[in-house]
């Protein structure tokens, strides 16, 4: 039963299947539960939740990470599925912390001082909690102010940057600057990313990681794991 519902969810985040009222990438499956039912029918029947996660949601956000590099899968199949593994984490979210699950990590992420872009934010911040990460969205157009006071308050292991523009990526530099002028850089790890930069602009301002997309993100910061 356990096997055959975590399979069931695996598929429907390909599929990017939020709920029964969603056709998904092709229609086999219309009609049908989608991961938000199947999260809450699993729940109902005592499934460890760690195992929907790894299971369920991170395995099947693997295979959209293969298909989007493959491009076989586009940005909108890509939002659809990664949208509905943020749903299911919203469900599961009171569950890991009333049973004291801990977080791989404290991440926060923000789009820097004049750039509104969120796409690829949002993506990274749904990814990263589905893949057991605490993440705090700071938001879009955030002042360097901001971002230091959150890394001196909440001291969160990670830091995620992005900019989709070339006239605010170099705020980038100055976010890590000002982490360093206040003597926390050396508590957080700085990843950037989005369409302006680059792993040479990474070198350039003192990031720790160039991410080119989410799933990089995922894959950098469990590097970090493996590391600890």
């Amino acid at each position: 039963m356990s096997k055959d519902i975590i399979a069931n969810i695996k598929e429907n985040v390909i599929q990017g299947r939020k709920t029964k009222d969603d056709v998904g990438i092709d229609d086999s499956l219309a009609g049908t539960p989608g991961v938000v039912e199947l999260i809450e029918q699993a729940l109902e029947s005592d499934v460890s939740p760690q195992a929907l996660i790894t299971d369920g949601l991170t395995a099947g956000m693997e295979v959209v990470g293969e298909k989007f590099s493959a491009k076989e899968y586009f940005i909108p199949d890509m939002l659809a599925s990664a949208e509905a593994v943020g749903a299911a984490m919203d469900i599961l979210k009171p569950v890991l912390e009333s049973a004291n699950v801990e977080t791989k990590g404290r991440f926060a992420i923000a789009t820097v001082k004049g750039d509104i872009h969120d796409i690829g934010k949002n993506i990274v911040a749904i990814l990263l909690k589905g893949a057991g990460y605490e993440v705090h969205d700071l938001g879009i157009d955030v002042p360097t102010e901001k971002v230091v006071e959150f890394v001196r308050e909440e001291k969160p292991a990670y830091l995620g940057l992005s900019a989709l523009l070339t006239t605010t990526m170099t705020e980038m530099d100055v976010v890590i600057k000002a982490l360093d002028e206040s003597k926390l850089r050396s508590s957080v790890r700085v990843l950037i990313g989005g369409a302006a930069v680059s792993d040479e602009f990474a070198r350039e301002i003192g990031a720790d990681a160039y991410c080119a997309d989410a799933f990089s993100a995922v894959k950098v910061l469990d590097s970090y794991q493996q590391k600890n």
